[in-house]
């Protein structure tokens, strides 16, 4: 049961009841699904804002979130004095998921095509060299304006297909990532 307050405390504090159920996994081991009906038969009294006093079949639990990431919906919980790691998903997660998506992962991007037809002013990387996210990868003038194309990902350059000074169309493929 000590579980279940778990889930019951979190919902409470940090969810809109936007979605009807909710799957829970706690410390990677232990799954749950629960519905807002589920959490609104459990007795809770604030006693500060990151702190209740929960009562469940006439047993009394003393919670706390230790840590929280409301983004990818994950806490540290603590629970009459034993700590828990729990991640949270509604049916929206889910179906990200199932469609092979994930949220707060790393993006997968492997080319970088020419989001528009111009001129490719400079190219500021080189095959097989390491680039983080957000570092600058070329230049692309068009419409009399410059544009930096900056790194989707952190990766590695595997192909440059398009050298300074040549005419791009819109989707021309210009570096692939390894």
């Amino acid at each position: 049961m000590v579980l279940y307050t778990i889930y019951f405390y979190i919902a409470n504090q940090t969810f809109t009841f936007m979605s009807s159920t909710y799957k829970v996994k706690v410390n990677t081991i232990f799954d749950f699904d629960f519905t807002k009906e589920d959490v609104s038969k459990i007795d809770a009294v604030n006693s500060s804002t990151s702190t209740h006093h929960l009562l469940q079949d006439n047993k009394s639990y003393h919670t706390e979130i230790v840590e929280s990431d409301f983004n990818a919906k994950q806490y540290t919980v603590k629970v009459n004095h034993n700590t828990y790691q729990v991640d949270i998903a509604n049916e929206l997660d889910a179906r990200i998921k199932e469609m092979g998506f994930s949220l707060g992962s790393s993006k997968q991007v492997n080319t970088i095509k020419a989001p528009m037809p111009g001129l490719l002013l400079d190219i500021q990387v080189q095959e097989g060299q390491e680039v983080k996210e957000d570092d600058p990868i070329l230049i692309l003038e068009a419409m009399k304006m410059e544009n930096l194309i900056l790194s989707p990902r952190d990766g590695i350059i595997k192909s440059i297909s398009a050298t300074t000074g040549d005419a791009v169309d819109k989707g021309q493929l210009l570096i692939e990532f390894a």
